[in-house]
């Protein structure tokens, strides 16, 4: 029996088709090859069974999950009986594999429905059945049929199953089923929530959910009324501003992983150094509910910016940025996007001249321009790139991201997972396309000649929860958050 209940078995046949052909197969031997290991340019002689050792060790080690938007698991069982809230199994799929339904062609009344409170949950299978075979082989498809398979036993989700589906569904519900879903199924050794209901959640699993200050609201906006009543600080100009994110970040610094800002959403990540004395005019205006043109508001904002991010760096925090692809449909200037890489490169340049100390982490690889996000980890000493959410919104480009970043960039700050999700059970799912899309990366590269095996089996534990526990500082916040006051 492998760590975190993982079997070898359960592995393997996790692997699907592409790791059952890389453990029965092999390349065969060139006149080029025979001619490069003549002349000892060739590789070293391999065990046997060498692919099926990447396979076994990625399967045993533990994933930390870099990022997630996780409900509290009080708040799940809430739902529990609240006819107001959505509560049957169609909620595995209220997160992600929705859009994938509505581009597939699902009409906007029938998605309505499907993911409506109080519905017959077994009327929605009539609903679904016409797009799910478009959408089951994407990565969010997949993600959410691999928790299908291996929280509730069904195989293929169809008429005969889906009551099987909503029964196992609500039995899993039950407290401590967090622990079950992430650490005994998925084999995730802690998770880092980015909550999107406050920008910081005193968790009651605080070892488990590890918690994000979500900045973004401090310097877009910015949000007065999410930040400043809580601080119980009066709002009359900047330096009154700047003293609420001051409060934020003595409060909560202590017990916060990272910092995390998706302003990439709404703007280019562009972050220009813009002085306290030109932002201030900008934020009485904002105050006073006065016109205040893009251009000013692009001060302001990137003013904020930089004040949070020192703000960070002082409490040893790294700073979380979104790029690349964006959630839900009909709505991703990829004008817009293309630009992340090149603006992130300013920002991080600009950090190594007045902070070198601070250390970035972008988000999604960039997708679809993940080469040139590969270029920044490269040659800037401050950027970590994050492969949260990347497996399911393209499994096979991020096979190619991983095997490209490993011989190009450092391998102590690349991180592999994070299942981005709001409901906990697709996180298994993705967690085993992530393990999938590891272990394949790793076979390829030693396949091609590009890593002997045992450099293979060397990066497992460092990709995969190493440098994490690293750059977040893991074990010690895990120390500060047993004794936050929230918990006593």
């Amino acid at each position: 029996m492998a760590e975190k209940g993982i079997t070898r078995r359960s592995a393997i046949q996790g692997m699907g088709a592409i790791g059952a052909a890389a453990l029965a197969g092999g390349c065969a031997t060139t006149g080029v090859g025979r001619k490069m290991r003549a002349v000892g340019v060739g590789r070293p002689a391999r065990p046997r069974d060498w692919r099926e050792q990447i396979v076994r060790r990625v399967a045993e080690t533990p994933l930390v999950d870099s990022h997630e938007h996780l409900l509290e698991e009080d708040n799940r069982l809430k739902r529990v009986g609240d006819k107001s809230k959505l509560d049957d199994w169609s909620y595995i799929m209220d997160h992600y594999l929705d859009s994938d339904l509505l581009t597939a062609g699902m009409p906007r009344k029938d998605h309505e429905r499907f993911f409506a409170p109080g519905a017959d949950p077994m009327e929605k299978w009539r609903l679904v059945e016409p797009w799910w075979p478009a959408v089951r082989q994407t990565g969010y498809g997949q993600a959410v049929a691999i928790a299908l398979r291996e929280l509730y036993g069904v195989d293929d989700l169809n008429a005969q199953t889906v009551g099987r589906v909503q029964e196992q569904y609500a039995a899993l519900i039950r407290p401590g089923f967090y622990k079950k879903v992430l650490v005994d199924t998925a084999g995730i050794d802690s998770c880092q929530v980015n909550s999107l209901q406050r920008p910081f959640t005193e968790s009651r699993q605080p070892e488990l959910l590890l918690q994000d200050i979500s900045f973004i609201g401090m310097h877009m906006g910015p949000n007065l009324d999410t930040y400043a009543p809580t601080a119980g600080i009066e709002v009359r100009n900047l330096a009154d501003w700047h003293k609420v994110i001051d409060w934020w970040f003595e409060k909560y610094g202590p017990y916060a992983v990272a910092v995390k800002s998706q302003a990439a959403y709404s703007r280019d990540v562009d972050f220009a150094a813009v002085p306290a004395a030109d932002a201030a005019p900008v934020m009485k205006r904002v105050l006073e509910k006065d016109p205040v043109s893009a251009e000013e508001r692009k001060k302001l904002e990137d003013h904020l910016f930089w004040y949070c991010v020192g703000k960070a760096t002082a409490h040893g925090l790294p700073v979380k940025i979104h790029t690349g692809y964006y959630a839900g449909q009909n709505r991703m200037p990829l004008d817009v996007v293309a630009k992340n890489p090149g603006s992130a490169s300013r920002v991080l340049r600009h950090a190594i001249e007045k902070s070198p100390e601070t250390r970035f982490v972008l988000m999604h690889i960039g997708y679809p321009y993940y080469e040139d996000m590969i270029a920044l980890a490269k040659q800037y000493t401050n950027c970590c790139l994050d492969m949260c959410w990347a497996w399911i919104i393209n499994p096979a480009a991020s096979v190619q991201f991983l095997k490209h970043y490993l011989v190009t960039a450092p391998a102590n700050k690349v991180l592999t997972f994070g299942g981005d999700y709001i409901p906990v059970e697709p996180v298994v799912g993705h967690a085993a396309l992530a393990r999938n899309g590891i272990a394949r990366a790793l076979i390829d590269l030693v396949d091609e000649g590009w890593l002997t095996v045992d450099a293979a089996l060397g990066l497992v534990e460092g990709v995969m929860c190493g440098n994490g526990r690293t750059i977040f500082r893991l074990e010690e916040k895990k120390r500060a958050v047993k004794t936050a006051p929230w918990i006593a």
